[in-house]
């Protein structure tokens, strides 16, 4: 991969492991990243699409959203502006990415590189290959007068000097941390650095120029990211106030540097981070296809021949075994034969010792680190103390203001929310976000979350799912037709079909499908459910499970053969709008988009008997003239797609 090249790791690790029906792009934001999957590659939306969309919208929500949306001018600092009044902003709109409305006064210093000792606990040791654990930053300063005292915002990853190391048909390596890249470090250096933020890029160990092994997401790389934030904050020049800041592998080093954080971290913004390594390759026991290779990708891309690669450090031999033996045995104690998912799981630590905030970002249409990461996630932020807000479009695994990635959405992932969904008022959110946490200004954000319905509308809540949700319970074998038959790895499938809902229903939450099932003849089964707009025939959302998991969680049951079971089903968060007179749609498969087929798919004596069951549909009702809903800043008014 050529330095500074869009190419995402993953997604290249994906395409090969998982080939695919349908076209795909290999999406690298260049911030490197990746807990990658696919991104559906269309083409942009139509002018004459657009327009249709924006007519639409303009005629069904206009005027009440207008109308709601209206008070009187508000004269306070442009960073303050109330979010329901951001649409009336003039910001900048011929950008692929979000900026603010008035520029900073200071210009970047020369970057400087620095090395970091990191003291390692005894069980990270490394051995093959004697010296010190160093890792890696590249830092620029602003410009700004002498004692000044300023914050600093990082990011950081392994995907510096990452990828083909010039092997021949591979290609070269990314950038290294001394570049800017394109997905967070470009757009904070331009962005932020001249209001007075420094900026550093660092490399996580066995990566770019850190040395010792790298051990992916595991405690090595947590200790060395808490260090190098710790340095950070020691520094002569910083106030002491450290962020950071980044997306996909990126973020979900947010929630490593929050495990046992330095008293200097005092906020992070992981966007698509995972909570857990575990989390992220399993639902309810449904194994991913990118698990099977993911910690032996990541040692083989990051080889270069050097003396760092004569390390071997413990979890260099049971990562790439740990996913295969939960995938076939966990319920005979294939996940839990050693602590590698555990010394992963990031987010009990974070809640348990973290005094900072948190702003999470999210993509609903995100298969690259699915959105149950971040709810009931929030919530659990908020349950701890811990000062949250979040920001939920209907985008994929891209951050909330990339209008030429939000174009490229398909029909049921998507782009019935686009253009709508790219917030170009997400540099505002962020500036006055960090003007508080990093530099003690103005008044403590207030928490929040903003979310987006499938088509194209945003509210406002308080927590999400929403404090006044109402669970509406269906029997699937009285309310719904066809909730029974088998669903097993040879074709068999189940298709149950609601009846019409007579009233605009708003879907809000993470709806429930506990489903009795029998098994065959073999000790396992996988069920795959797809939700769907019967009557206009569009996806909405999906959930899946392995019969060993049940109960929901990540411990694993027998399943024994002819017995009768109920599995706790949960769909990925949705905040979708069913218009009055429409059905909805669940087919039930053993198996789906991304997800291994169970260990007794190809058995001939495998699969599930469906019998019925329960649905449980989280609604809300949110009038037009809610107060709730807002405007975000449109930017297809004024420019065509950056290009």
């Amino acid at each position: 991969m050529a330095g500074g090249s869009d190419t995402d790791f993953e997604a290249v690790l994906d395409a090969v492991l998982v080939p695919k029906p349908n076209p795909v792009i290999l999406d690298y934001d260049s911030d490197g990243k990746g807990e990658g999957r696919r991104q559906l590659n269309y083409s942009a939306v139509s002018t004459v699409a657009v327009a249709i969309v924006f007519l639409l919208l303009a005629m069904v929500f206009g005027e009440s959203l207008m109308n709601a949306a209206q008070e009187e001018d508000f004269d306070g600092n442009w960073w303050d502006t109330p979010l329901q009044q951001r649409h009336t902003m003039e910001l900048p709109m011929n950008t692929s990415r979000a900026q603010l409305p008035v520029d900073g006064i200071y210009e970047a210093l020369p970057y400087t590189e620095h090395f970091i000792e990191v003291e390692l606990p005894a069980s990270e040791q490394d051995v093959g290959f004697p010296g010190p654990a160093l890792m890696h930053v590249a830092l620029w300063l602003p410009n700004v007068p002498e004692d000044t005292k300023i914050p600093v915002i990082m990011t950081i990853h392994p995907y510096y000097d990452f990828g083909g190391e010039g092997m021949p048909g591979v290609g070269d390596d990314s950038s290294p941390n001394t570049v800017p890249d394109g997905g967070v470090g470009k757009w904070v250096y331009d962005t932020f650095l001249p209001h007075g933020y420094a900026f550093a890029q660092a490399s996580t160990f066995g990566t770019g120029e850190s040395t010792h092994c790298q051990d992916v997401k595991g405690l090595g790389e947590q200790v060395g990211i808490q260090a190098v934030t710790d340095w950070l904050g020691q520094q002569n020049w910083s106030n002491g106030n450290v962020g950071l800041m980044g997306k996909s592998y990126a973020g979900t080093t947010n929630w490593e540097a929050a495990q046992n954080p330095s008293e200097h971290l005092k906020t992070i913004v992981p966007i698509s981070g995972s909570i857990g390594v575990q989390e992220m390759f399993y639902r309810n026991g449904s194994s991913e296809a990118r698990a099977m290779g993911y910690d032996a990708a990541y040692q083989a891309a990051t080889t270069d021949l050097t003396s760092d690669d004569m390390r071997v450090c413990s979890d260099d031999l049971i990562g790439p075994l740990n996913p295969w033996s939960t995938w076939g045995w966990a319920e005979f104690g294939g996940a839990d034969w050693s602590d590698y998912w555990d010394e992963r799981r990031h987010l009990p630590d974070v809640l348990a010792n973290y005094k900072g905030s948190v702003y999470l970002v999210w993509g609903l249409q995100d298969w690259n680190v699915d959105p149950y990461h971040a709810f009931p996630t929030y919530q659990l932020l908020r349950d701890a103390g811990i000062n949250a807000r979040a920001i939920s479009g209907q985008w994929a695994h891209n951050y909330p203001d990339q209008p030429d990635r939000h174009s490229e959405l398909s029909t049921g992932y998507g782009k019935e929310a686009y253009p709508n969904m790219s917030r170009m008022d997400w540099a505002v959110e962020l500036y006055g976000w960090f003007n508080y946490y990093l530099k003690d200004l103005g008044e403590a954000p207030n928490p929040m979350v903003q979310i987006q319905t499938n088509d194209g509308r945003w509210h406002v809540e308080d927590t999400w799912p929403p404090a006044d949700v109402n669970l509406l319970l269906q029997d699937l074998s009285s309310d719904w037709t066809g909730a029974s038959g088998t669903v097993n790895g040879f074709g068999s499938s189940v298709t149950m079909t609601s009846s019409t809902f007579e009233e605009e229903t708003h879907i809000s939450g993470l709806p429930t499908l506990h489903l009795d099932v029998s098994t065959l003849g073999c000790n396992g089964g996988q069920i795959f459910a797809t939700m769907y707009d019967d009557t206009a025939n569009l996806r909405l959302g999906h959930a899946t499970m392995d019969i060993r998991y049940r109960d929901g969680g990540y411990e694993a049951k027998t399943a024994a053969p002819a017995s009768s079971y109920t599995m706790l089903m949960e769909f990925n968060p949705l905040d979708v709008v069913l218009p009055a007179g429409h059905a909805l749609r669940i087919e039930l498969t053993e198996t789906g988009e991304d997800y291994l087929p169970g260990p007794c798919a190809t058995n001939p004596l495998g699969g599930l008997s469906v019998s019925g069951g329960i649905i449980g549909l989280p609604l809300i009702d949110r009038p037009l003239d809610d107060n709730r809903w807002f405007l975000a800043p449109a930017w297809w008014e004024q420019q065509p797609i950056p290009a």
